[in-house]
């Protein structure tokens, strides 16, 4: 398998790096400051509690400052990616992507600092004498031998991780890749033969890794421009090249790959030829690194060896080893028990959990990074996609709990399955509340029925759903057809239930309930039967009817009002309630819900009324404490206009229902309903806080505003929820994604309309 290569020319990278603004990283505060007080706790005289406390006991940094999620990118610029010593500024683009990754994958805080010099003894002295700032230190683009000797010392002198990443983080994507190949081949690692081409760092610390992962070191031969690192040779050696110095009559690279089980590449360009790839032992591991451009191509290894297994360093072929697999997730487990250092175990771990990962059925996130292809494990896929959303919450357990049982975490974590549930929260802030959702589905174990069960997005839904114990999947579809669907995505014969709609034992009970409804609605008793037998949304609402099914979950194949207006032919609202669909919009650790998002086109004040009651029903059966707002385009009247009357008509109407137990107010405009002083302009409004339940004027706008905020924004949209109906029915967007699906498949058997009748029921 094979990706398309991304094309930029040089103008477009130069504009990406200064337009809008120069750079690529800035600073947001995390603490309010917007009035007096604000700034009073923020700096003088606040601030000087947690200073005078911090002076007593330093470690205090760690709760009352960022230390705890911070972590410093240092370089001079000596070794910047392949282009060789530019020097500490122009290696300034490069720290700030660095950065940028840190906070991309993993939600660590980090700036870069460019050290002006090229003397070990001075750098490590400056950095000394700045480290207690960071919570981590990221060494980077540091030339050999110097890094080994100031990444030695700095972790000697500072009581903080620190980490060369250009040695240790392509020596743990490459030893990740490593005990997958070895698996696929059926070696063991006390038994493999290795050459590695390349004795400078990444090179040197690759080799120690496995060497620690059990690869014996008398079978490592190590090659730099001299040849094989062996005893008693002289040229070009130091302490880190002799630490590897093996016993051998063996001089080149040539004779060191022959007969080799592994070939490790991370020197140059063309070092490898097709003649020493045939002298390898059978289905060799060929890891060619170099970047840009690997020591021999994947073309050339083919056309001599059809039984490798092949990885480089770049994008377009399969098995990347890129560091990004690693820093992030290494500092994010390090960071998180407040470790002293980043030690072999730590690394060992994080090696053991990418490859762990790379053998899972990959999520649609990884699918949609290869173009639709979608990767699984095997001799093209050893190797985690940078894009697996599970590695903020699969690699940091298992390097923290390392960093705990070998005595270099200050911090240990008690409950390691609730610390996987926030890392997942950091990555996606709509997880909390999934999490909640998921686990009552757990409990209640709902039969839930997937409407378009031949879709292989839905099958592989439908697995994925009972694989994670959220319920009893049912597919409807042929079953030749879902048979033929579950063998291509991998599903197990049998391990889910089929039900032909047209073959079902049901189908006569199903189509009389059906007929005494629509009877006097137009539909003669054949018409009824032909839309059992085959619409399967009109069946699975039978099912759900009838009590054969808790829930059900479609839309993949038919828009959302065909869907819904299948549902309706077989379902009732609930008694006294409206039925309407409903966003949930998370930003920035804050949560808004809008309503209605895909029901009722152009309501009226009385149905906006049922909108808000409904909305309040589900907000609060969700922990939220409603406060809503009638938005319209005016304010309190200013401008006046007949569009909003019936937005003024919706208040009139709760103001006379009698029991009306929520905040509400309108009509506002949204900046005013989403201000939390603006009571100070409106002292007559009734909310007492900003508005967290936004009631739209009509389906138009409720849409473009959900879908402005997903698009302009870092908002994550959850839903539309499809409320209101007597048995739970979500409906996806067409072309839904399996996790998309698996979510609101999750939604029906949590059933919002019925949480909220129970006491005290919620998240």
């Amino acid at each position: 398998m094979t990706t398309q290569r991304p094309s930029i020319t040089d103008q477009e990278a130069l504009d990406f790096h200064s337009q809008p603004t120069a750079g690529k990283i800035s600073m947001n505060p995390t603490k309010p400051m917007g009035t007096q007080r604000d700034l009073s706790l923020a700096y003088s005289p606040g601030v000087a509690i947690p200073v005078l406390a911090i002076a007593q006991n330093e470690d205090l940094a760690y709760d009352y400052t960022s230390k705890g999620n911070l972590v410093a990118v240092i370089s001079n610029g000596t070794a910047i990616l392949g282009l060789g010593n530019l020097g500490p500024m122009a290696s300034k683009p490069v720290m700030e992507g660095k950065a940028v990754l840190f906070k991309r994958f993993a939600d660590i805080d980090s700036f870069d600092v460019e050290v002006n010099t090229t003397d070990a003894e001075d750098f490590i002295r400056t950095v000394r004498n700045i480290g207690a700032t960071w919570g981590g230190i990221n060494l980077e683009d540091i030339s050999a031998p110097d890094c080994f000797i100031i990444e030695s010392r700095l972790r000697e002198e500072l009581d903080i991780p620190v980490f060369h990443d250009d040695q240790h983080g392509t020596a743990i994507i490459a030893a990740a890749g490593l005990i997958n190949a070895c698996h696929i081949t059926g070696r063991k690692m006390s038994d493999v033969k290795v050459a590695i081409s390349g004795a400078g760092a990444a090179g040197l610390s690759v080799a120690g890794l496995i060497r620690h992962l059990g690869v014996k070191g008398e079978n490592i031969l190590m090659c730099d421009t001299a040849g094989v690192v062996y005893e008693g040779r002289t040229a070009k050696m130091d302490q880190f090249k002799s630490a590897f110095a093996v016993k051998t009559k063996k001089r080149t690279l040539a004779e060191a790959m022959e007969g080799a089980d592994v070939f490790l590449g991370l020197s140059v360009k063309g070092a490898v030829t097709k003649d020493m790839v045939k002298s390898m032992a059978k289905n060799p591991i060929i890891f060619a690194m170099a970047n840009p451009d690997p020591e021999i191509t994947p073309e050339d290894i083919k056309s001599v060896r059809s039984d490798a297994i092949i990885a480089t360093g770049r994008s377009d072929y399969p098995n990347q080893v890129n560091n990004v697999l690693g820093f992030p997730y290494i500092f994010r487990g390090a960071l998180d028990v407040r470790a002293r250092s980043i030690n072999e175990e730590m690394k060992v771990a994080a090696a053991q959990a990418l490859a762990e990962l790379a053998r899972e059925d990959v999520p649609d996130e990884v699918a949609a990074a290869y173009h639709g292809a979608r990767p699984s494990f095997g001799r093209d896929y050893i190797i985690p996609s940078p894009f697996d959303p599970r590695l903020i919450s699969f690699v940091p357990p298992l390097v923290a709990k390392a960093a705990m049982e070998s005595g270099v975490a200050r911090k240990p974590i008690a409950d390691m399955d609730a610390y996987r549930r926030s890392l997942v929260r950091r990555a996606d802030p709509s997880a909390a509340f999934l999490q909640g959702v998921q686990a009552r589905c757990r409990d209640v174990q709902r039969r839930i029925v997937f409407a378009e069960g031949e879709e292989p997005a839905v099958v592989r839904a439908a697995w994925s759903f009972k694989n994670q114990g959220l319920g009893h999947p049912i597919l409807i579809g042929r079953e030749t057809q879902v048979a033929a669907t579950m063998e291509q995505m991998g599903v197990p014969a049998g391990s889910l239930d089929i039900i032909n709609a047209r073959l079902s034992d049901n189908n006569p009970v199903y189509v009389d309930m059906l007929f005494e409804r629509l009877q006097r609605k137009g539909y003669l008793k054949r018409d009824v039967q032909r839309l059992v037998n085959q619409d399967r949304n009109v069946f699975g609402c039978c099912m759900l009817k009838n009590g054969d099914a808790d829930g059900m979950v479609t839309g993949v194949t038919r828009n959302y009002d065909a869907a819904l207006k299948d549902a309706m032919l077989v379902l009732d609202p609930i008694p006294g309630q409206a039925v309407i669909g409903m966003s949930m919009v998370i930003n920035m650790g804050k949560t808004i819900f809008i309503a209605d998002t895909s029901v009722n086109e152009l309501p009226d004040g009385q149905t906006l009324a049922s909108i808000a009651l409904e909305a309040v029903r589900a907000v609060r059966s969700v922990g939220f404490s409603p406060r809503v707002a009638f938005l319209s385009y005016s304010t309190f009247g200013n401008p006046m206009g007949e569009r909003a009357d019936k937005v003024r008509d919706a208040v009139a109407i709760l103001d006379r229902t009698p029991g009306i137990d929520f905040e509400y107010e309108g009509d506002m405009n949204a900046d005013v309903a989403l201000n939390p002083n603006h009571k100070l302009l409106y002292p007559f409004s009734r909310l007492t806080g900003k508005a967290n339940v936004l009631v739209m004027p009509a389906i138009h706008s409720a849409s473009i505003a959900t879908n402005l905020l997903e698009q302009m924004s870092r908002a994550v949209v959850i839903g539309p929820m499809l409320l209101g109906l007597e048995k739970p029915v979500q409906i996806a967007s067409l072309g839904a994604t399996v996790g998309d699906i698996v979510d609101l498949a999750a939604l029906a058997a949590y059933d919002i309309d019925m949480v909220h009748t129970a006491p005290g029921a919620g998240l």
